[in-house]
């Protein structure tokens, strides 16, 4: 019986896929909007061109968000109230054109509601 060594697994796969993103992003130039994707809750951060500095952060653990859903609220709706609730935020700070980032998870699902909703109120990218 011979003993197979497994592939890498899917979070290494999906970080490589995030740092592959990231570098074309970082060639643009541009503010990068990033989704961090767990089981329960969903995170969102604008940084800035460099990546040294979060400029506007949204997430459905905070109040403001938590506040607009109703206790049995699906968390692709989640996802689309921290996109809107980021969306804003941004807009008061001025930021219109940023690059998404969905730090290698597939566009389907919360990430997609979120990157919609972001689009939907204001955000260019």
């Amino acid at each position: 019986m011979t003993i197979k060594i497994r592939d890498k697994g899917k979070k290494e796969a999906r970080l490589k896929r995030a740092r592959r993103t990231r570098a074309r992003i970082a060639r643009l130039g541009v503010m990068r909007l990033t989704v961090y994707r767990s089981p329960r809750h969903i995170y969102a951060q604008i940084f800035t061109p460099q990546g040294e500095r979060v400029l506007v952060q949204a997430s459905s653990l905070e109040s403001a968000v938590r506040e607009m859903w109703p206790a049995g609220a699906k968390k692709t709706d989640r996802a689309e109230r921290v996109g809107q609730v980021l969306a804003e935020r941004a807009r008061a700070l001025g930021i219109e054109r940023v690059a998404f980032d969905r730090s290698g998870f597939k566009y389907h699902g919360r990430v997609r509601a979120l990157a919609e909703a972001a689009r939907s109120h204001g955000l260019q990218f």
